[in-house]
């Protein structure tokens, strides 16, 4: 029995199927709406998927039989990432769905379906990057990749140059099924959800949003499982970020997710809604890269009485309910991300965005440090620079990872890291971090993660400028209390005081000059004794 029969009302799928192969599933599948829409768009990159259960997997298996039947004698390729998922999903699928009538062979050790036109469908796995390259040579008609996310984008890529056929009048396309999540994360939303090219792409002026068609799916859209209450009760017991990712088919959350407490509405503000005062330190955090973008971010310690209010969240640096004090916050206000500069190069744009601003430390990754092929370091470079125009000279960053990640979630946690809202490349790559399996106390390493790193290195290295000291909460290192409005603060040089000698100023209320210097000269007498020392500008 044929698999196609002509003047059905699937004829339509695809707008490119002719006539001589008229279209009728309804036999052995009978898709849903959304299954439907899958199949009958015309781009040359599609996603299926988001949430769970709507049926993606059998969509994509049954998408690669139609490309198999419309052009006799051409090659089809279905993927999973490990042979385990590809038994218990495509392969199921297929040995359970489709009739032995409608092949010709099935070869088991190969895994390779030999339809009755001559064409075939194969099934495979990638478990490792360099897998891609059993198919160099090869030429796929169709290509699906189901749980797509699983994924690199390295073998995304390679694998588009394998989708090609030769045949006449036919259109090489391939395909995606996912759920939000897992290694691939990041580069899949960048394709079909933010229509931007990803982390990864060197031509990036080839990306066409055009050719990549995002069918959004939820459980609804599969009649079997929409009115299954038990099957929805499960999704909707997950944790949260489970529950968004799966029921919802939520991109901003997913399965893995390290960084699970970070919340946009919590963690980045408008960068005028904090007045930073000149006298607050601040410091730099570089992760140094050529091929791989170098990452510059500008921290500024804020005191606990700051006032600060993020949009959609209580006062962060206010005082704890016990009345202790809430403890200073890093606001991270300022990033730069930019490929191919040159050691120099990226020391002077650093010189430039910082302006007249008083850096306090400049930290940078230690890979910088190592003579290269040049007599001197990148470091040595960026340190001319630096001095050239008054920055201090690089300090190499702490880089133990696990403390690093887990000093970054505990500040998102407590409230105490805010996020500009101009570091829109940071604000894009925490959500997507996920933990190494070997290791779940540390973030699987990937391309794109060039701003993570930066920000680590800023935070971790930064801390005692903040007076976040290791073993105390960061009120306790500051030790500051809350004190009257109406009484004046005493002469002092606490990490978030304004210089000694713009205290003395403003305690100074005379208007005449010279019993202004009469009085300035009395306070600073009384500022000398007790600390010991002149008193001058700090310098941060």
């Amino acid at each position: 029995m044929p698999l196609f029969h002509r003047n059905s009302r699937a004829s339509s799928y695809r707008p490119r199927v002719t006539n001589r192969v008229a279209l009728r599933l309804a036999d052995y599948y009978d898709p849903f709406p959304r299954q439907e829409e899958f199949h009958r768009s015309p781009a040359k990159y599609r996603l299926f998927g988001g949430a769970a259960g709507p049926g993606k997997t059998k969509a994509l298996l049954w998408e690669a039989i139609l490309q198999a039947h419309e052009a006799p004698g051409c090659d089809t390729l279905l993927l999973r990432r490990t042979y385990p998922e590809l038994e218990s999903s495509l392969l199921a699928y297929f040995r359970r769905d489709v009739p032995r009538s409608l092949y010709r062979s099935f070869n088991e050790s190969k895994r390779l379906v030999t339809w009755h036109n001559g064409s075939t469908t194969r099934f495979g796995f990638c478990r490792y990057d360099s897998d891609v390259y059993q198919y160099q040579g090869a030429e796929f008609l169709f290509i699906g990749l189901d749980e797509l996310t699983h994924f690199t984008f390295a073998q995304w890529q390679f694998l588009t140059s394998r989708n090609r056929c030769s045949v006449p009048g036919t259109f090489p396309c391939m395909a995606g099924a996912t759920n939000p999540g897992n290694t691939g994360h990041a580069w899949v939303k960048a394709l079909w959800i933010d229509k931007v090219p990803p982390a990864g792409m060197e031509n990036a002026a080839a990306y066409d949003p055009r050719e990549y068609d995002f069918i959004a799916a939820r459980l609804s859209d599969n009649p079997i499982f929409a009115n299954d209450a038990g099957y929805r009760r499960a999704l909707e017991a997950l944790p949260e970020h489970l529950r968004r990712a799966f029921l919802d088919g939520d991109w901003e959350v997913f399965a893995g997710q390290f960084f699970d407490v970070f919340d946009h509405a919590r963690h980045v503000i408008r960068p005028d809604e904090l007045r930073l005062e000149s006298w607050w330190p601040r410091w730099i955090s570089v992760d140094w890269g050529f091929h791989h973008p170098s990452a510059v971010y500008w921290h500024c310690a804020v005191p606990y009485d700051s006032g600060v209010v993020p949009s959609g969240g209580a006062p962060t640096t206010q005082p704890r309910s016990d009345g202790s004090p809430g403890g200073p916050l890093i606001f991270t206000y300022r990033e730069f991300v930019q490929p191919q500069l040159s050691a120099r190069m990226l020391a002077q744009a650093i010189v430039e965005h910082t302006g007249r601003e008083q850096i306090a430390e400049v930290f940078l990754s230690p890979d910088a440090f190592a003579t290269r092929t040049s007599d001197t370091s990148v470091a040595s470079q960026m340190g001319e620079i630096f001095a050239a125009n008054g920055l201090p000279q690089p300090a190499t960053a702490e880089n133990d990872r696990v403390h690093g990640w887990q000093l970054m979630y505990s500040l998102l946690a407590e409230g105490r890291w805010l996020i500009g809202q101009n570091c829109e490349r940071l604000i894009a790559c925490i959500p997507t971090l996920i933990c190494d399996e070997r290791n779940v106390e540390d973030i699987r390493k990937r391309d794109g993660d060039d701003p993570a790193d930066s920000a680590r290195y800023g935070l971790v290295s930064g801390k005692r400028l903040a007076g976040l000291l290791p073993g105390q909460s960061g009120s306790a290192a500051a030790g500051f209390s809350r004190r009257s409005s109406t009484m004046k603060p005493p002469l002092h040089a606490s990490r978030f005081s304004p210089p000694l000698a713009e205290q003395i100023a403003r305690q100074v209320t005379a208007t005449d000059p010279t019993s202004r210097a009469i009085w300035f000269e009395r306070l600073q007498s009384d500022a000398r004794r007790r600390s010991g020392n002149a008193v001058r500008p700090r310098r941060w």
